[in-house]
């Protein structure tokens, strides 16, 4: 996953082919879990792979479904947002390969520019699956983020990007993404050789369902649309504070005045 501002890439709501104007409300899991209904505001937040205690991606997400087998979020256009850069203000994805993960980094806020994306993650997945489409609808691409699974807090949920990915085209053929980042990130120390093995037997493991054509890929998930009436989710200020400080970022509900993007 580059960092980025591009596009690459039981009682449930709203399905995969209607729009997010028919939702049902989300229930509590069997576990008595939160589950957040639709049109809810949450973040989608990533650890920085050199210091994991620190969050430095943030995203704050329109939440589409949320069931014990999935969770669905829309990142609409133009959204604010939190991204890394290299501490002199260098995006990532143009610093050299061989300094881009050793040069001191810093955090900056901007925006999400481009189309929107359809984030889906079903518990315990070591990846991401995200919808791409292009101007007027066009759909692009999936693309399947390998990560940890997503640990949920009150505010959201947070994952740790494990570099390697792999796009999935509408004709349903497939390519590794990122291969030359998943290496140096192994040359720089941010990965041992058996956490490596591990992602790419992740990577097997998704491509498996993709040969079959198995959820999300066969789940129409690329006709859906958003709702037209939901806001744009404003950027709380306390987006990095960690789960279990008792000072959880706000989550929000759709149909609230937004608060001005900051």
């Amino acid at each position: 996953m580059t960092a980025d501002m591009v596009d690459t890439a039981d009682g449930g709501a709203v399905g995969p082919r209607g729009t997010a104007g028919t939702p049902r409300h989300a229930v509590s899991g069997a576990a008595g879990r939160p589950r957040w209904a639709p049109g809810e505001h949450i973040l989608w937040r990533y650890r920085d792979n050199a210091a994991g205690d620190r969050i430095h991606i943030c995203r704050p997400v329109t939440v589409v479904q949320d069931t014990e087998e999935l969770l669905a979020v829309w990142m609409a256009p133009g959204t604010s947002c939190v991204k890394p850069v290299i501490a002199d203000g260098t995006p990532v994805h143009r610093e050299p390969l061989a300094t881009r993960y050793t040069r001191p980094r810093r955090t900056v806020r901007d925006h999400w520019f481009g189309t929107g994306v359809l984030k889906l993650a079903r518990p315990g997945d070591p990846w991401s699956v995200w919808l791409f489409w292009e101007r007027g609808w066009r759909f692009k691409n999936w693309y399947v983020n390998l990560e940890e699974p997503h640990r949920r807090w009150a505010g959201g949920v947070d994952s740790q990007d494990h570099f390697l990915d792999i796009c999935v085209y509408p004709d349903r053929h497939w390519e590794w993404r990122d291969e030359d980042e998943f290496a140096q990130a192994q040359r720089d120390g941010l990965m041992t050789a058996g956490q490596a093995a591990g992602v790419r037997a992740a990577g097997r493991a998704a491509l498996a369902r993709i040969a079959a054509w198995e959820g999300p890929f066969g789940d129409g998930w690329e006709g859906w649309r958003p709702d037209p009436a939901w806001p744009v989710p404003a950027l709380p200020e306390h987006w990095d504070r960690f789960p279990g400080t008792g000072d959880h970022a706000p989550v929000t509900r759709a149909d609230r005045a937004p608060e001005g993007l900051r």
